[in-house]
């Protein structure tokens, strides 16, 4: 957008349609209530005032309504993520 490169965002539009959820206010709760548990238990993912992108990853994926063994989030930061819900690199996700 900020290079004005009008193609490329056509591009990611068509990409993104009907592959995304939309974040809504339950999952900012139980991130809230994620972020809470790990920073109370010593393990922060974020500074003390951040609420981060980890947690609200992660609530996201298990407010969906699967089971916590049908997910698996791709990402390169396993350490953080995986303190909340299963993740693994995204090269090692088989297709379905």
């Amino acid at each position: 957008i900020r290079a004005g490169k009008i193609q490329g965002v056509e591009r990611l539009d068509a990409f993104v349609t009907g592959r995304y959820v939309a974040i809504n206010t339950s999952a900012m709760q139980f991130a809230a209530l994620l972020w809470a548990t790990a920073r109370n238990a010593g393990v922060p993912t974020a500074s003390k005032d951040a609420l981060d992108a980890d947690v609200i990853l992660a609530a996201q994926a298990l407010t969906l309504g699967f089971a916590v063994d049908e997910i698996v989030v791709a990402t390169t930061n396993i350490r953080h993520l995986s303190r909340f819900v299963p993740s693994d690199l995204w090269q090692n996700i088989g297709t379905v």
